[in-house]
């Protein structure tokens, strides 16, 4: 069966029916360096070129900076960290998006990064 607005591409029982090498042509490395904690941003320039629709779709979720790994669970895509890497890479060589790598990539165990993912982990519980 398939959702009502999903078309042919949603089966409530199998999930989405194209698989991830469809969705980046093929493609399992992305030509620019992601990490899943960089930050991606749409620079506002039109994209040029053929893109799918998960494409326009992870553009969409960068109008403001978002980390990889976030743009990654909204796609819910299968294989969804390497496909999301490859479709942003994308939009970056097009222009499209800018990245930047998060503010404590040079020292990641920084201990007030850690105590605040701590503190925002109590105020979850």
């Amino acid at each position: 069966m398939t959702a009502a607005d999903d078309g042919p591409w949603l089966d409530d029982a199998a999930g989405r029916l194209v698989r991830p090498y469809t969705v980046s042509n093929g493609r399992t490395r992305p030509t620019t360096a992601l990490d899943l904690p960089s930050q991606v941003m749409a620079t506002g320039a039109t994209p040029l070129g053929c893109l799918g629709p998960e494409h326009a779709q992870a553009l969409d979720l960068c109008r403001a900076p978002v980390p990889v790994a976030e743009v990654a669970a909204h796609l819910k895509l299968p294989a969804a960290v390497t496909v999301t890497k490859v479709l942003l890479s994308d939009l970056v060589d097009c222009g499209a998006l800018t990245t930047k790598l998060p503010a404590f990539h040079h020292t990641p165990t920084d201990r007030s990064l850690l105590e605040a993912v701590l503190d925002g982990l109590r105020r979850q519980l």
